[in-house]
């Protein structure tokens, strides 16, 4: 006997820009999924490590009907979303989920995004809901963010805009992003305040009123504020870094760039093994817009987040590779002396 087709899985697109809490406010709402259904998450990266990916895994695993898919190289919507679907055809097929939440990158267009999930082939098997954008309200007070094309199309596309990091917020902070969201969101989009991420799963459920077209008008491609063609081609689609073998030198560096930043990371075979508190300092000294990472320590398995608000360290309980990925104005040389330094010996 076939499988049953896949119908009308409830679909939720979580965007936000750089360092806002999207991964925070997805392991959040997987802690409420209720224990018999099967979740899928989708994730997209911007770099071509992947470490979004092994973050949720390593809390949350397919034992407890969590199924994860990673898109690195912020390659989710460029090439008519051929990698996404790729990944979300398969995730699909191998979860069967009650729920798929996609995750774009922080520097990626959910317009194109919401384009490919309510096209022709999705039509039948997803059911669209609520476009959910978390910001750092701070953020409103620096132009590199407010003249950001993208920052831009993530409230303009969301039906839930997400206040989050209230705790940090000054007077006024609450204040002047419902301003910018009636200035820039949809008619009736949502404002929300909260901290460390904490989304209600009620905020998920609900057709959405998103269309991709709400946020065309701030995408230009390739001239709109900010916005770079990433470096990368996909014509021949090249192996994913993420999938690379790992070199006799038991480490593989990667790159990429666009929009404005660029990203680096790296990959460390199984059996290299990090000191933790060499770790931990040597994270505490770089300088970058973003830190993704997840290390094997000689005191255990751990996840590093680091953003504008400082470093944060999780225990995994599962971590097959060492795996950073660094999201910054410009690329330092002593990021790999360093690293290599912390390797345990």
């Amino acid at each position: 006997m076939s499988p049953s087709k896949i119908v009308a899985v409830p679909t939720n697109v979580i965007t936000g820009f750089l360092g806002s809490g999207k991964t925070t406010a997805i392991l959040n709402l997987l802690k409420q999924k209720p224990a018999a259904e099967k979740w899928a998450v989708l994730v997209n990266e911007f770099g071509e490590i992947g470490v979004d990916g092994s973050l949720v895994e390593g809390q949350h695993g397919e034992n407890q009907g969590v199924f994860v898919r990673e898109v690195p190289g912020g390659c989710m919507c460029c090439a008519a979303g051929v990698p996404m679907q790729v990944a979300l055809n398969e995730l699909l097929k191998r979860a069967r989920p009650d729920r798929l939440l996609i995750e774009p990158t922080g520097l990626g267009h959910p317009a194109e995004v919401l384009a490919v999930l309510s096209g022709e082939h999705y039509r039948n098997s997803l059911d669209v809901q609520k476009v959910i954008t978390l910001v750092d309200a701070r953020q409103l007070a620096d132009s590199r963010y407010t003249n950001h094309d993208i920052f831009n199309q993530q409230i303009a596309i969301a039906d839930v805009v997400v206040g989050n990091k209230a705790d940090l917020y000054a007077e006024g902070d609450e204040q002047a992003l419902a301003a910018y969201v009636a200035e820039h969101g949809a008619p009736l989009a949502k404002v929300v305040i909260t901290q460390q991420a904490a989304l209600e799963l009620a905020l998920l459920n609900g057709a959405t009123d998103a269309s991709s077209d709400n946020a065309h008008h701030h995408h230009d491609p390739g001239h709109g504020n900010g916005h770079r063609h990433h470096d990368h081609h996909h014509a021949e689609p090249a192996p994913l870094a993420s999938d690379l073998p790992i070199p006799e030198s038991g480490y593989l560096k990667v790159e990429n760039q666009g929009e404005g930043f660029v990203s680096v990371g790296w990959r460390f075979a199984a059996n290299k093994v990090f000191n933790r508190q060499k770790l931990l300092t040597l994270l505490g000294t770089i300088k970058a817009e973003r830190i993704k990472a997840v290390f094997i320590t000689d005191s255990g398995l751990y996840g590093y987040n680091l953003s504008r608000d400082g470093l944060s360290e999780t225990l995994l309980k599962t971590c097959n590779e060492s795996r950073i990925e660094i999201i910054a104005q410009d690329q330092d040389s002593v990021w790999e002396e360093g690293l290599l330094l912390c390797l345990a010996s």
